[in-house]
């Protein structure tokens, strides 16, 4: 008997397929609507935990509304994930307690004076493997998450973080590279500069 870790499930409602050994808690929901195959695909050993809420919307407004998460991966409790501007999430990732990733918003600027009426904006966000998301992070559309990268804990993320870096703040700023990794990742062409991370790759 495991406490407090979801059982082994076959499918669970939402889910367009499930490898082997997923285990999704039934508190988990899923908002989408519209019919699309292949849109929510988890890979073998995911483990969703408790209040976690997967949101793809109309799975039919955009080719890149989806959402696919990698093997090994685990999402802890009351997360909020979001496919409606495409979301790909590496192998052996950890996603923190009441995180949220964001690949969709609203056009605040022109249009309509209520927000709720403007466009919505979409753009992917991918988390490479290995990555951690720490507890209540807050990673915004179009952002990259490099392999073995680290959020912090609170953090709110704008832009690329690179492979094998820390991230932390609001906004999110560079911190240093994790020590003892043979190569912290390739240096950024844009985004956080050059010079910034030759910086802190030197400490």
């Amino acid at each position: 008997m495991l406490l407090g870790v979801p059982d082994v499930t076959p499918a669970h409602d939402g889910v367009d397929s499930l490898g082997a050994d997923c285990r999704i808690d039934p508190s988990v929901s899923v908002m989408r609507f519209g019919q699309r195959a292949g849109v929510l695909c988890l890979a073998d050993g995911v483990s969703i935990y408790a209040q976690t809420r997967l949101v793809l919307g109309d799975v039919l407004a955009d080719p890149g509304v989806g959402m696919r998460i990698g093997a090994r991966t685990i999402v802890n409790v009351g997360a909020y994930l979001s496919g409606e501007g495409g979301l790909e999430i590496g192998a052996d990732v950890l996603i923190g307690p009441h995180a949220k990733l964001l690949s969709a918003g609203h056009a605040i600027d022109g249009g309509d004076a209520i927000i709720a009426r403007n466009r919505i904006t979409r753009a992917k966000i991918t988390v490479e493997d290995g990555a951690w998301i720490g507890a209540g992070a807050i990673v915004l559309e179009g952002v990259r998450i490099g392999r073995g990268a680290v959020v912090a804990a609170g953090a709110l993320v704008r832009r690329d973080v690179p492979a094998g870096m820390i991230a932390a703040g609001v906004p999110a700023a560079l911190v240093r590279p994790r020590r003892g990794l043979a190569v912290p990742g390739p240096v950024p062409a844009q985004g956080w500069g050059r010079r910034v991370w030759a910086r802190l790759t030197r400490r």
